[in-house]
């Protein structure tokens, strides 16, 4: 009887078990389905820019600017939709030879009517001096956080394919390059929108050329 009853006691928390892990696999699954690539690496599908003048495609990448032609003006691609909360991980790689060598990644930002090239929003940015900072674009217009200018120096990969990663939950923005944190920032002004458009950006003044590739994006609660 006794042997009965541990018997119905194993297999009742081996059931238990059974279900929680069952539960967890599913939740995994659930975050899995959200991941997905933003660029399928051959159209602009689900993008909108100047993809006759400025935006290009080369060997599965998003290209911008010239390195022949001053780029005249700041200009951004951007996703159709708008983004909240997410985990954004994408490869960056930005040459130049004369100017201001710079680019970004916009996020929870949104296209200016006046002028119609430019985005208001959070900036990734991109660009010797610049690399992992988090800049206000066409709002307070001024680096809100940066990494440690010496660390900064060991992490970046010149004229080479960069590892960016954003993170953004709720208030609480954290950004990463190539496998390092180098920005931990939390808003404090409680009026700003906490959701918009991702777009990429190739920067004004200087003969330059930013390609990005392997862009995925996980939605977070």
């Amino acid at each position: 009887m006794i042997l009965r009853k541990r018997m119905i006691g194993s297999r009742t928390a081996l059931l238990v078990f059974g279900i929680f892990y069952l539960a967890a696999l599913s939740g995994f699954v659930n975050i899995a389905q959200k991941s997905r690539p933003l660029f399928d690496g051959k159209t602009f599908r689900g993008w909108e820019g100047d993809t006759l003048h400025t935006w290009r495609i080369e060997k599965g990448a998003i290209v911008g600017g010239s390195l022949t032609e001053k780029v005249p003006h700041n200009d951004f691609i951007c996703t159709k939709r708008n983004y909240a909360n997410f985990n954004l991980r994408l490869k960056v790689k930005l040459v130049g030879n004369s100017g201001f060598i710079n680019a970004g990644v916009q996020f929870r930002s949104q296209r200016l009517a006046n002028p119609a090239h430019e985005m208001i929003g959070y900036q990734a940015d991109v660009g010797p001096g610049y690399w992992g900072s988090l800049y206000d674009e066409s709002r307070r217009n001024k680096t809100l956080a940066a990494p440690d200018s010496i660390a900064l120096k060991k992490l970046v990969k010149a004229n080479d394919w960069n590892e960016m990663e954003i993170r953004c939950e709720n208030r609480h923005i954290r950004l990463y390059l190539n496998g390092k944190q180098t920005v931990d920032y939390t808003e404090l002004d409680e009026t700003l929108p906490r959701e918009g458009r991702i777009a990429l950006q190739v920067h004004g003044g200087g003969t330059v050329e930013v390609f990005y590739k392997d862009i995925v994006l996980t939605e977070l609660p």
